[in-house]
C-alpha cells in the first residue's frame, strides 16, 4: 500500500513539473520585459541582472517612441513608427546598459546594470 501511495506522489509531482506556468525559477529570470509609451513613460522591469543571455520582451505602445537599449557588446532598437511587440536574445555583460526612445531621449531614458 505504501508503494502505491509513494508512486501516485510522484507521478503528482512529475505532472506539476509538466505544467508549463510552472518553469525553474532560472528560466522566468532570464526574461526582461521592456516598455515605452503609450505615454512619455519608458520602463524596464529590473534594474540590476547578473552577467549571461536574457530575453528582452519589448512592448512598444506608441507609434512615435521606440526602446532603443545599447550597453557593452549590444545595440538593439525598436522602429519609430512601430506600436508592436519584439522579442530579442541578448548577451549582457557587466557593466552599464542605456535605454532611452531616441526622438525623446531628454525625458525617456533608463539605466540597465550588470553585474
Amino acid at each position: 500500500m505504501r508503494q502505491l501511495a509513494f508512486g501516485a506522489a510522484l507521478a503528482a509531482i512529475a505532472a506539476a513539473l509538466a505544467v508549463p506556468g510552472l518553469a525553474p525559477a532560472g528560466t522566468r529570470n532570464n526574461t526582461l520585459i521592456a516598455t515605452d509609451g503609450p505615454g512619455f513613460t519608458i520602463t524596464m522591469n529590473k534594474t540590476t541582472v547578473k552577467a549571461g543571455t536574457y530575453t528582452i520582451v519589448v512592448h512598444d505602445k506608441s507609434n512615435i517612441h521606440n526602446f532603443h537599449l545599447t550597453g557593452p557588446g549590444v545595440n538593439k532598437l525598436t522602429s519609430v513608427p512601430a506600436d508592436a511587440t519584439t522579442t530579442w536574445k541578448v548577451m549582457l555583460k557587466k557593466g552599464t546598459y542605456k535605454f532611452v526612445c531616441d526622438p525623446h531621449v531628454a525625458s525617456m531614458k533608463g539605466l540597465l546594470r550588470g553585474t
